[in-house]
């Protein structure tokens, strides 16, 4: 059997495997860019009014932040001496920051640093709140929230999420969920008060959440959970679970595009998990889209439909280990579209 074809036989064959079947839809892997270089990778962003994707290189001498144009994905820049997992920018001021400790603070016309923000805990996922301009960056350990003005980089407070937080969402007016991975639910809190309403208990139906999404017109949280592997879609009022379905497994970042009504999760498997919003009550797995293994982070530009994620090229895992060293220079940005 030739490579090509045995290739595409084996990846049909671990989709099946997971409980997925690669089905046919409207999306598919349109473009593979190999952009090499060295150092890890975490979560992927893209700046849709600034036009640029962000990708953190940590846990490597000459950790970075890399910088690509969104529409060619041609290098643009990086910002160094950054060791971040994520990025998040606001619009307004033109300020990115990256969740490295101390956090990097900089320019996003000119991607020069600006300053270094001094925070405890490990810095991990982060997001930016339109509602008082603030930057929130995450932490599995106290303080699990740092809030940081977006405009000159002070520090508002730290919050207590109580437990690990991954994925944020914010629907500009004022609230924020964010999904606690090591305690099954989702942190509902106030961007004013910088506390903690309530817990929305996913009761067993999605455990270990690692991707949060949210259509805000309809006030409905996408939650991407890992055992069980579902996305569960709960009212963000209420915290109520409308529906669960299956997704991929090892689920590490979810997003939706309300363009098109669809919400979106990428799994380490090699799936990206397309689901259909029908109506606020009605969902259904539109497409299980093969990507490549270990591409578990995306990022949605909502003005082209585009789902970006990234991935390399492994050895084979180490006994109880997740995933073998990365081979050199094969790191790659996947584009999704129609």
């Amino acid at each position: 059997m030739q490579r090509s074809r045995l290739a595409s036989v084996l990846g049909i064959a671990a989709l099946a495997f997971a409980g997925l079947a690669q089905e046919a839809g409207p999306y598919k892997v349109v473009k593979t860019v190999k952009v090499g270089g060295a150092g890890g990778f975490d979560y992927v962003y893209a700046d849709v009014d600034g036009r640029r994707l962000y990708i953190p290189r940590p846990n490597a001498a000459g950790a970075r932040i890399t910088v690509f144009d969104l529409d060619s994905l041609a290098a643009v820049g990086e910002i160094p001496n950054a060791n971040a997992r994520g990025v998040a920018v606001d619009p307004k001021s033109h300020h990115g920051f990256g969740s490295s400790k101390p956090v990097v603070m900089w320019d996003t016309k000119t991607l020069a640093t600006i300053k270094t923000i001094d925070v405890e805990g490990g810095p991990d996922g982060i997001m930016f709140d339109p509602y008082n301009d603030r930057v929130w960056v995450f932490s599995h350990r106290a303080p699990n929230a740092t809030v940081i003005n977006a405009k000159d980089g002070s520090i508002a407070g730290t919050v207590d999420l109580g437990g690990a937080p991954e994925q944020a969402v914010s629907d500009g007016k004022g609230h924020i969920w964010v999904d606690v991975e090591d305690k099954d639910n989702i942190a509902a809190v106030d961007a004013k008060t910088m506390k903690v309403t309530a817990h929305y208990d996913l009761a067993g139906k999605c455990g270990g959440p690692g991707g949060l999404a949210l259509d805000e017109k309809h006030h409905i949280l996408f939650a991407a959970c890992h055992e069980p592997a579902n996305m569960a879609m709960v009212d963000a009022n209420d915290g109520k679970i409308i529906m669960t379905l299956p997704i991929g497994k090892g689920v590490d970042g979810a997003g939706f595009n309300p363009n098109t009504m669809e919400a979106f999760s990428s799994q380490g498997d090699g799936t990206l998990t397309v689901i259909k919003e029908k109506s606020p009550t009605s969902f259904e797995v539109e497409q299980n889209v093969q990507t490549k293994a270990g591409a578990r982070t995306m990022t949605v530009d909502t003005k082209t439909g585009q789902i970006f994620e990234i991935t390399g090229e492994f050895r084979p895992a180490p006994a109880g280990q997740r995933r073998g060293q990365m081979l050199p220079d094969s790191f790659s940005i996947i584009v999704v579209g129609k």
